[in-house]
């Protein structure tokens, strides 16, 4: 299972022909990809009124992760384990960590973020 980013979706959405477009079409298509429930408020925010229901009803085709008191206790953790290790971290990206994290699934992102959330081991990467 991955968890794809906000940061993916996007890249896909701009450019259907891209490499994220055709790599997360596959993933779609093997039933590979989950969804944190903070990616799929950003990306239904960002939506146009015209797209947002359509793409809510593909979206909620995807197995969806929504933080229990445990992830909210393990996203407590991480800030004092990225603070020892000079990092700082927005609250989201540590929600979207935290949920694959517990799920022991890669994030699929562009941004930097999780790449050094990967360093510190706090969670996998997934590099196409």
């Amino acid at each position: 299972m991955i968890f794809v980013d906000t940061s993916v979706w996007i890249a896909a959405f701009r450019s259907s022909s891209g490499t994220e477009a055709e790599h997360l079409s596959q993933l779609l298509d093997s039933d590979s990809v989950a969804l944190a429930a903070p990616v799929r408020i950003e990306l239904l925010s960002g939506a146009s009124a015209q797209n947002r229901s359509r793409l809510r009803r593909n979206l909620s085709a995807l197995p969806t992760f929504f933080p229990e008191m445990a992830t909210w206790n393990l996203l407590d953790s991480w800030v004092d384990k990225a603070g020892a290790a000079g990092y700082r971290f927005g609250v989201a990206d540590l929600l979207i960590g935290a949920l694959a994290a517990e799920q022991r699934a890669a994030v699929w992102s562009l941004d930097s973020d999780f790449g050094y959330m990967a360093a510190i081991g706090f969670l996998e990467t997934y590099q196409p």
